[in-house]
């Protein structure tokens, strides 16, 4: 017996003897009992499109950890979906799942004491639920994310999710027909996987080889591809590498690993949403880290080095090409902390050392960046004491200033039938506030009405200031993620219609521009509306989460 194993259980012993019953009525080998024991993480789901495929590469991986000799166990767990999980109950459902699923993924694997895991990725919630639930069980794990849908053609038209997404504007305004709506939702998607374009899922897959917690050279990926395949069984070797050599999470995901995904985050443009995981990944690792002003300060000496949509003309599929994320870690190297250790064993140093070809129509140097300033940026002010984030590299770089009356909704619905009916108009700032995670309870989608604005061709003109739930695809003036949330008593709490705000993206700052003395007595005197909650998942999130700036994960609320 392999008594390095956590998962060899002493001969004899109540646990050894009913597992080895049950896994004998399985049909599992007796001499394979010894053998490290790795779950295959997988979210498959006939739901959506971005799992359509894992059952494939699932089984992948289970034959390549047995062939490298281990014994794998497929692990399910649930399967949100940001198109379709956010149907219920105005997206409520959407956030809490990312922790339901850390949480799930902790019973299943601590709970049957397995050695190791590899984590199918696909989907916005399910790569930082997969980097949580790594950093919090602290046993080895590679992430492998699972790749990219590609869009369509429609009358010569190339669309893809992003297009229909935006397209729900046009259609309000009468831009559009029904008819033209239904034909692009014909052609959108052409394969599994996650939303073409640098949103929120490709953003996330980045990050996960960003910070050393997937394979060099695996993001950004096609879904189905034949270099998934090669992917997948790569981790299914490697991962009984790192058991053997008992390389653990957190001997990855420290500090400089963090400092590292930040300025890859920044310098390609990453979505928002971006901030609140890594904040939550961080937390889960037991970092005392502020990701907040990591990115406030990072953002100063990085640039945009990409533009990949919603940033600007260039695909996924081109990033993918030109390098993708290892690619950009290349032309950062000399700004990045080369000796954090990766999955692959070794520093990321050594993962670099070898020069690569890198196509600089799609991947800039910092000397020669597509814009001078950052992809994402904080800013801060009166209505963000605690900090907002902007996607610079999603605003047109000719609005810096954007000064306007607020008007102010609790629920997108509202705001996009205001929209519909012609009553917002440029030169407005649209607050949507008491969607944070305390708010809905669970975060409530702001995405939709922003998406909705670009389709109208207001984005430009029109600013929208909230607490909610954005997507990586929206581009405009969007001041997002704004700390506190209202519902913790943050100042967008105390904006009322037709107040003025003035945003200067220049100097970093949002300002409600109240009296001092107006502006403190509203805030000191303003105090959450009593509401009864349904005694169900919302309810227990609402009670346990902590506050966005910490990533909004589960604990004690100060």
């Amino acid at each position: 017996m392999n008594s390095k194993l956590r998962s060899n259980f002493e001969e004899g012993s109540t646990r050894w003897a009913v597992r080895r019953a049950q896994w004998i009525a399985m049909g599992i080998n007796e001499q394979d009992f010894d053998k490290p024991k790795i779950a295959v993480v997988n979210s498959s789901s006939g739901l959506s499109i971005c799992y359509q495929h894992l059952d494939e590469f699932s089984k992948l991986a289970q034959d390549a950890i047995k062939a490298a000799g281990g014994l794998a166990f497929e692990v399910n767990t649930i399967a949100p979906s940001d198109f379709v999980t956010s149907a219920g109950k105005k997206a409520r459902y959407l956030m809490p799942t990312r922790d339901l699923m850390v949480n799930d993924i902790e019973v299943m694997i601590e709970g049957a004491v397995l050695d190791g895991m590899i984590l199918l990725s696909s989907c916005d919630k399910t790569t930082p639920a997969h980097l949580m639930a790594a950093a919090r069980l602290n046993i080895p794990a590679i992430v492998v994310p699972c790749g990219y849908q590609l869009g369509g053609n429609c009358n010569g038209r190339s669309v893809d999710i992003e297009e229909v997404y935006k397209g729900i504007g046009t259609l309000l305004t009468g831009k559009m027909s029904l008819d033209d709506m239904k034909n692009w939702t014909r052609c959108a998607i052409q394969g599994p996987g996650v939303c073409a374009g640098l949103a929120t899922a490709n953003s996330m897959h980045c990050m996960a080889e960003a910070l050393g917690m997937a394979l060099p050279k695996t993001t950004p990926v096609r879904a189905g591809s034949e270099r998934l395949k090669e992917i997948v069984n790569a981790a299914g070797h490697q991962i009984l590498e790192l058991v053997e050599k008992n390389i653990r999470p957190r001997d990855i995901l420290t500090e400089a690993a963090f400092q590292n995904a930040v300025r890859v985050a920044i310098s390609i443009g990453c979505s928002v949403n971006t901030v609140r995981h890594l904040s939550a990944i961080a937390v889960e690792a037991d970092l005392d880290l502020d990701m907040v002003k990591m990115f406030e300060t990072e953002s100063n000496h990085f640039p945009l080095i990409t533009q990949i949509r919603p940033n600007g003309p260039d695909r996924i599929e081109d990033l993918d090409q030109a390098g993708g994320t290892h690619a950009v870690l290349h032309r950062l190297k000399e700004h990045l902390n080369t000796g954090v250790q990766t999955v692959q064993g070794v520093t990321l140093a050594a993962v670099l050392k070898e020069e690569v070809a890198i196509n600089e129509a799609i991947i800039r140097t910092i000397e020669n960046p597509f814009r001078k300033e950052p992809g994402l940026t904080i800013i801060r002010g009166n209505v963000a004491p605690s900090g907002a984030i902007v996607k610079l590299s999603g605003i047109d770089g000719t609005n810096r200033i954007f000064k306007g009356p607020a008007r102010v909704y609790e629920e997108e619905d509202l705001a996009m039938q205001e929209l519909a009916k012609g009553n917002i108009v440029k030169g407005d700032i649209v607050v949507l506030r008491m969607m944070g995670p305390v708010g809905g309870p669970g975060t409530v989608f702001a995405c939709s009405f922003m998406a909705a604005l670009s389709g109208a061709g207001l984005a430009d003109t029109v600013a929208v200031v909230t607490d909610g739930e954005l997507s990586g695809l929206n581009k405009g003036i969007t001041i997002g993620q704004v700390m506190p949330e209202a519902a913790c008593g943050g100042p967008l709490a105390i904006i009322e219609e037709g107040d003025m705000i003035l945003i200067d993206l220049d100097q970093r700052r949002i300002d409600l521009l109240i009296p001092e003395a107006s502006y403190q007595e509203k805030l000191s005197g303003w105090k959450m509306k009593d509401r009864v909650l349904e005694n169900n998942w919302l309810k227990f999130y609402a009670d346990n989460v902590m506050p966005i700036e910490k990533g909004a994960v589960f604990g004690k609320r100060k």
